[in-house]
């Protein structure tokens, strides 16, 4: 795929493209299979990836569903700021390392995520608030080094995450908008990411973009506020963190909105939640209906893209018990959510054939 940003010409070209492909794309009636027979990899046509850690690295029987299933690789947290920048200000790279050096080895894809996000405050960075001159060396610093070091191996990076209010209304405030402008510091994070790996696809990316129109508005106005600034933007990554009750044909509606820009667009943190629904399901049956018919619409409205902004696929994680969502913090007793394509032992789940279903596996 090309790290090349798409020209206003061109985008306007699968603009027209993606009106035209997925117009009648909505929540599908058709049948679905039980259980997926093929690999996820084989049925899309671009890269499919996983969310994962050194600790999934470690376990065989995890492996081995894993590079049979996805093509690419996400480090779930330990490329985050948090994991690789000390409070001294050293940087360390080990477990990074090994989970890029296992996708080079396995001939998988690694993504990067992320440089520049509003919940992380290091205490490196802590100690130069207020410190213009100072501040703005570091973080140029930490962005080239981080992205210097994977350049030819990381396809893409999150480079700004999650900058758009939680309501939608403006953009976050925080440590790095503070000191650096509130569009400017990520401005300056695309130059010198670009800077340090010129070939890799560059992207902001959120969440509750299909759930919340006014987010999904004005994550679209920073897009096209940073391209006309001349920032070096490749793409839009939408998390898909979804609750299985999401209104049918919200999510085509929400990636069709995404793709007018012409840009690539990633599907970045997929996972369904049944425990986070609300409103008309009343039995966990009727949760886990829905969530196939989510995997189904998310499959078909990414499959109907135009190849070129067709980046990736990511799962936010491989088996029900690795998620997030079943955290201490987020499900601290019965019912355990299960949001993801395979169960705890790693067996493929319905949820599996009916993401195939609607990437026309079927």
């Amino acid at each position: 795929m090309s790290a090349a940003r798409p020209g206003p010409a061109r985008r306007g070209v699968l603009a027209g493209l993606v009106a035209a492909g997925l117009a009648a794309c909505g929540p599908t009636s058709r049948s679905q299979p039980a259980i997926a027979e093929v690999a996820l990899k084989s049925v899309a046509r671009f890269p499919v990836g996983c969310a994962v850690t050194i600790e999934h690295l470690a376990d065989p029987a995890y492996l081995a569903v894993l590079t049979e299933q996805f093509s690419q690789l996400t480090p779930e947290w330990e490329m985050k700021m948090e994991y690789i920048l000390s409070d001294d200000g050293s940087l360390r790279f080990d477990a990074p390392d090994q989970i890029a050096a296992f996708a080079g080895t396995h001939g998988m894809s690694l993504f990067g995520h992320n440089l520049v996000w509003y919940s992380q405050s290091p205490a490196a960075f802590e100690r130069l608030d207020g410190q213009a001159d100072a501040f703005a060396r570091a973080y140029d610093d930490y962005i080239g080094a981080v992205c210097g070091r994977y350049r030819g191996q990381a396809v893409g990076w999150d480079v700004v995450n999650e900058p758009v209010a939680e309501d939608g209304e403006g953009l976050r405030s925080s440590l790095w908008s503070r000191n650096l402008g509130a569009t400017d510091y990520m401005r300056r994070a695309f130059d010198r990411a670009h800077a340090a790996a010129p070939e890799a696809v560059l992207f902001v990316n959120d969440y509750n973009l299909e759930s919340l129109p006014k987010k999904r508005a004005t994550f679209l106005n920073l897009a096209e506020a940073l391209l006309k600034t001349g920032a070096p933007l490749g793409g839009l990554g939408t998390q898909c963190h979804l609750a299985a009750d999401l209104e049918p044909g919200a999510l085509t509606t929400a990636i069709t909105e995404l793709a007018r820009t012409g840009l690539p667009i990633h599907v970045s943190e997929l996972d369904i939640s049944l425990n986070r629904a609300r409103g008309m399901f009343t039995s966990r049956d009727e949760l886990i209906d829905r969530q196939s018919r989510l995997a189904d619409e998310i499959g078909e409205a990414f499959a109907r893209l135009p190849a070129a902004q067709r980046f990736s696929l990511t799962a936010w994680g491989l088996r029900d018990g690795d998620s997030w969502l079943r955290s201490r913090q987020e499900n601290p007793s019965p019912p355990w959510d299960a949001p993801l394509f395979f169960d705890d032992d790693g067996r493929p789940k319905p949820l599996l054939a009916a993401l195939e279903h609607g990437l026309g596996g079927s």
